[in-house]
């Protein structure tokens, strides 16, 4: 009995790894998460074209995008129990999920939920590209070079982490909530980081909809910001050498 975890990049089809495509053309059943029972899978409509429609059952996964606990365990365990019950059937099955799956996925509950519940069955985990290299790559621009650090904040709920943050590393990319940008930015300000830092936002990384905006800090300015969508990113570079 075995699962496999596919991480199915940032949106570009084409940057899928061939092995996870293999897996695909494969399987019998896949679960797809979304937040919504009406709400399109965004790891699905990445993979869709490698499926043979014919063979593969398709399965949307239910994860609200709620802070109660309580709540998100019991869908945690009502997911895992739908996966696991397809694959003691024998099935070959798949979970995808957007980026990669050790980078704040949905898989991370699945597979804590599995491990522990669900011991006999084999779980194989095949990464994805992840939106910050995706995104470095289309800005043509370095992470971190020599003995630099690199922090990641998964969005701005928590200032305070925010600014510790900001004062450790000497680059940081913020994922997700492209609704706190401008706040941080602002902060960022007042925290090290010089006029000449260079600062990156995009949105929809490597797909039809994809936007980039590339700054140095003292030009950006607040009012001039439109609203960000939820998957956005916005890297900033303290002391920028390119």
């Amino acid at each position: 009995m075995k699962l496999c975890c596919i991480g199915c990049g940032p949106g570009d089809p084409e940057l899928i790894t061939v092995k996870a495509v293999k897996i695909l053309k494969e399987a019998d059943v896949v679960f797809a998460p979304t937040s919504k029972q009406d709400k399109p899978s965004i790891a699905l409509s990445i993979i869709k074209d490698y499926l043979f429609e014919s063979k593969t059952k398709v399965v949307n996964l239910i994860f609200p995008m709620i802070k109660d606990r309580k709540s998100l365990q019991e869908h945690w365990r009502i997911n895992a129990d739908k996966i696991a019950k397809e694959v003691r059937k024998g099935k070959k099955v798949v979970y995808v999920t957007v980026g990669d799956p050790s980078l704040y996925s949905t898989w991370i509950y699945m597979h804590n939920e599995l491990k522990n519940r669900y011991k006999e069955i084999e779980i194989e985990i095949v990464p994805g590209i992840t939106s910050i290299f995706a995104f470095a790559a289309e800005a043509k621009m370095s992470l971190v070079e020599g003995d630099e650090n690199l922090g990641i904040v998964p969005a701005c709920y928590d200032i305070n982490k925010v600014r510790q943050t900001a004062i450790a590393c000497d680059t940081i990319v913020f994922l997700k909530d492209g609704r706190y940008f401008g706040s941080v930015i602002e902060m960022l300000k007042n925290l090290g980081f010089s006029k000449d830092s260079t600062l990156a936002i995009a949105e929809e990384v490597t797909t039809d909809n994809n936007t980039m905006s590339l700054y140095k800090l003292d030009e950006f300015q607040l009012e001039n910001m439109e609203q960000q969508k939820y998957f956005s990113i916005m890297v900033v570079k303290k002391n920028a050498k390119q």
